[in-house]
């Protein structure tokens, strides 16, 4: 049952009797004024098994509310998790998109150009409960990433940083193979070669609500800043929201001399430092998957 902020004891009462969780409200609110060092407080309450007044009173006093367990996977963009805060039960996705797109003024000292808090809602397991507002549980991810980028030192370029570690998330699950990806964007981006990241054009299409799935060849082509196959250097801003491993990746890119990469098929990436390299890994790339 849900108590909502400025519901008097006697409303409280009356709640709990109509939820069957006790018997007298009377007897509850005169236990109370007898008993009344601890204020009662709002939020969601579940009563799973029958409780006396006075254990009701703790509970209530205590703030034992039960809370939504809402898990933000890494690499998850503002879509998915405005779909996770709605399945959960606390509030529309819409609204929570509004939000995103709204209070940039959350991370404006850190990246002052951001459009939206895209890439700054860091993935975690966060308890909420429904009295809280939408601001407020924007608000909780946004503290933690800033908590995250202070443990590694994040304080300069981070609007590029987060852009770039955004790509790397969505390229590779696999940790130790980040600092890899990163250093093929990196090479690519100082010789002025295009980064071509396919999860870039799929949040292109996203922002469109044209994405249908799957990319491609005429995807390729899509007219968007995001699009890097059609503009050199970053897009404007992050395609996700990338975990911790993948911003020190963004950060510290291995040196290499690799410029490309492509699937081995088992979840894992083969790296290349030319075309013609490249083309033999996307050749036994091909043959791999056939064979399965």
């Amino acid at each position: 049952m849900l108590l909502r902020p400025g519901y008097s004891t006697r409303r409280i009462a009356n709640e709990l009797k109509s939820a069957g969780v006790i018997r007298s409200p009377i007897a509850f609110v005169i236990f109370h004024r007898i008993y009344h060092w601890h204020s009662l407080k709002a939020g969601e309450y579940l009563f799973e098994k029958p409780a006396n007044a006075f254990e009701i009173h703790e509970r209530l006093a205590r703030g034992d509310v039960y809370v939504c367990s809402v898990v933000i996977p890494e690499g998850y963009d503002v879509f998915d998790i405005a779909q996770a805060i709605q399945q959960a039960g606390l509030g529309s996705s819409q609204d929570f998109l509004h939000v995103v797109s709204s209070d940039t003024a959350l991370i404006s000292d850190l990246a002052p150009n951001a459009t939206s808090l895209e890439g700054f809602l860091f993935p975690s397991t966060y308890d909420f409960t429904r009295t809280e507002s939408m601001e407020e549980i924007v608000a909780a991810m946004v503290r933690q990433f800033r908590q995250v980028a202070h443990e590694i030192g994040l304080n300069q370029d981070v609007q590029k940083t987060v852009t770039m570690a955004s790509i790397i998330e969505k390229e590779t699950a696999v940790p130790e193979e980040r600092p890899l990806v990163a250093s093929v964007y990196a090479n690519r981006m100082a010789e002025g070669i295009p980064l071509q990241a396919d999860p870039s054009v799929i949040y292109a299409e996203l922002l469109e609500g044209r994405y249908s799935g799957s990319l491609h060849h005429a995807d390729m082509r899509f007219s968007s800043r995001y699009n890097t196959y059609l503009h050199v250097g970053l897009p404007p801003g992050p395609i996700g929201n990338p975990g911790k491993d993948s911003l020190v990746a963004a950060m510290h890119p291995a040196q290499t001399g690799f410029f490309f990469f492509v699937s081995n098929g088992n979840g894992q990436h083969r790296f290349a430092h030319s075309l013609e390299e490249h083309n033999r890994n996307v050749a036994a790339f091909r043959r791999a998957m056939a064979g399965k």
